[in-house]
């Protein structure tokens, strides 16, 4: 088979489509822990960066301020992160809660699952060469705007 001088097709297509099916792979494992992929991607950060104000998390994520507070809502309503008053009374920050912190353990495990499969379907050589992949294309790229992203 003659291997192709030129990309055929879409990329933007085909990464959509392989974001379609690992997004599934994630969520049906993670959600076993009554999360969603995005949800615990949140508190991991949240856990990871300490609290800090949603615009900064916002930045750190790549996303609007208004994504991040449409994905913020569900997780400060069920108790998992808080809204607390920052250095000045205009400023808040967001954190995880102790409840957030165990909703985080129990998703993590779940996430480990998701990955172990993930390797183990992919093999870790393609898996590590993807990732290799996606951080230099995401590099040449350049950082862009923060993108509004939904749920």
């Amino acid at each position: 088979m003659d291997t192709p001088t030129q990309p055929r097709g879409c990329t933007s297509f085909k990464t959509r489509q392989l974001m379609r099916r690992l997004t599934q792979h994630y969520d049906a494992e993670v959600s076993r822990s009554g999360l969603k992929t995005t949800q615990y991607s949140l508190l991991s950060h949240l856990k990871r960066l300490g609290p800090m104000r949603p615009v900064d998390l916002a930045g750190e994520l790549k996303m609007t301020a208004s994504t991040l507070s449409r994905n913020l809502q569900p997780l400060i309503t069920a108790g998992w992160v808080a809204q607390v008053a920052g250095a000045d009374a205009r400023s808040r920050l967001v954190s995880l809660t102790e409840a957030g912190e165990a909703k985080w353990r129990e998703a993590q495990q779940h996430w480990k699952t998701a990955q172990l499969k993930l390797n183990a379907l992919l093999g870790v050589e393609r898996v590590l060469a993807l990732h290799t992949l996606i951080d230099e294309s995401l590099a040449l790229l350049g950082t862009g705007e923060p993108v509004d992203v939904q749920d």
